[in-house]
């Protein structure tokens, strides 16, 4: 079929497509760098016009045009469901809330009715010859928003990678309301995180966690990329990916030859994900390339079909982690940082997995507002911290010092090697405190 007289009869003016948006909607943006900023822009022209629209994003890159209009939060009420580093700053003046998720369980959300947008202001390529938009970048639970939506407007960037599925990786014309031109904003590029000496030890540490045939997941931050750097120049075989995000390193790691997923269990030889952030390295390697596969996150982590991959590997990042084994991520204190994420799924989902190895990787210590050395393992979490991996699902725990296994061991155990990889000259304060909190043995020798 010809579908360019429905593209014609669809396509409008971005400023009559915000028109639709009615004072009291909920209007759900995209997610990650799929966010446009374009109709964002738009519909804060109507700022003075509309009262209590709720927006929901994840992960918006950029502080959106519609919360810097209306501050006092009188005419446009901001979520994310992810906190970015812009989102964070927002949340710190108190304008924007996070919204909790085990994120396998987002597409649910939509599936059951919890969330039904009234608008959809999604960005996706331009349109095939079958009349699909590809959904780009990212297909977390964009696929869903869609379905629920009662008018979805889309934003056509002539800069967006065509991410091969997997399933739901686009909409056809059919599914859509309003068609948007927009102005080509090249994909957002991700900053280059500065990689330190303590980084590299850690990602040392974890390289000897990693064997032959590993099915790899990275989080986020310079530690993981220090791995994936490390990984690209050494002599692993046949590893395969099935991970939440994914980086630039990934590329580094397949075009050395490390990555081919000839051995994986599940998505033979496919680089399975459901969102990418980086640079436009990342996003010209993602384009119509049948290495990669996009999936919902509902799939890609349901910690159970992490689980149907042998040797998983799951690395990620930390705020704090307590005596008892407790994992803080998302907040220091009460101030929220990020979100729970996939850090859950994949350190339950790695369990399930055949020789699986789930690691919260951190510094030993920070230093705080006076220059004192603070320890990230601590007797409690810092009072506020929000729990983002239970101490029942804590699996592995790896400072530059070494690394902890939790598993199996009971709340004196579990102390005492964390401890052990704890900074030397802090160690002493956390046995007396573990001490006063009847989690220490005193007979305990540490190393």
């Amino acid at each position: 079929m010809d579908y360019s007289a429905e593209y014609q009869r669809k396509l409008t003016p971005v400023d009559d497509a915000m028109k639709v948006v009615k004072s009291g909607d909920l209007v759900h943006y995209g997610e990650f760098v799929m966010n446009s900023s374009y109709m964002d822009a738009a519909l804060a022209k109507r700022v003075e016009e509309l009262h209590n629209v709720n927006i929901r994003t994840t992960t918006c890159p950029f502080p959106p045009k519609t919360v810097q209009a209306d501050p006092e939060r009188k005419h446009f009420i901001y979520n994310d469901v992810h906190m970015s580093a812009a989102s964070r700053k927002l949340h710190d003046k108190n304008m924007c809330n996070y919204v909790p998720l085990t994120y396998h369980e987002g597409c649910s959300f939509y599936d059951r009715g919890y969330v039904e947008a009234d608008v959809a202001l999604i960005k996706v390529a331009p349109m095939d010859r079958h009349g699909f938009f590809n959904f780009g970048t990212s297909v977390s639970f964009t696929p869903n928003i869609c379905d629920t939506a009662k008018t979805v407007i889309i934003e056509v960037n002539q800069s967006v990678p065509v991410c091969l599925g997997g399933c739901r990786e686009s909409i056809h014309i059919s599914e859509v309301d309003y068609i948007v031109e927009g102005d080509n904003q090249p994909m957002i590029q991700l900053p280059e995180l500065p990689i330190s000496d303590i980084d590299k030890k850690i990602a040392s540490i974890v390289m000897e966690e990693i064997e032959d045939r590993a099915c790899l997941q990275l989080g986020i931050g310079a530690m993981p990329n220090a791995v994936g750097a490390m990984i690209a120049q050494s002599d692993l075989k046949d590893l395969g990916v099935h991970t939440e995000m994914l980086v630039d390193s990934f590329v580094d790691m397949y075009e050395a030859g490390r990555i081919t997923g000839r051995h994986k269990q599940l998505d033979k030889c496919k680089m399975v994900y459901t969102f990418a952030m980086g640079t436009n390295k990342l996003y010209s390697f993602l384009d119509r390339n049948p290495a990669c596969a996009i999936f919902p996150v509902e799939y890609t982590n349901d910690p159970y079909v992490i689980g149907k991959n042998d040797k998983v590997v799951g690395i990620n990042n930390a705020i704090e982690v307590d005596l008892y084994g407790q994992v803080a991520s998302e907040s220091s204190g009460v101030r929220h940082i990020s979100g729970t994420g996939g850090q859950l799924d994949f350190i339950f989902g790695s369990y399930y997995s055949k020789g699986g190895k789930g690691l919260i990787c951190l510094t030993s210590t920070y230093k705080d507002k006076e220059g004192n050395l603070k320890s990230r393992i601590r007797p409690i979490l810092t009072p506020g911290a929000i729990v983002t991996v239970p101490r029942s699902i804590n699996f592995y725990v790896v400072t530059e010092y070494g690394t902890a296994m939790l598993k199996a061991k009971s709340t004196w155990q579990r102390a005492e090697a964390l401890v052990n990889i704890a900074h030397p000259d802090l160690r002493d304060e956390l046995i007396k405190e573990a001490d006063k909190m009847h989690i220490w043995v005193r007979s305990n020798k540490i190393v």
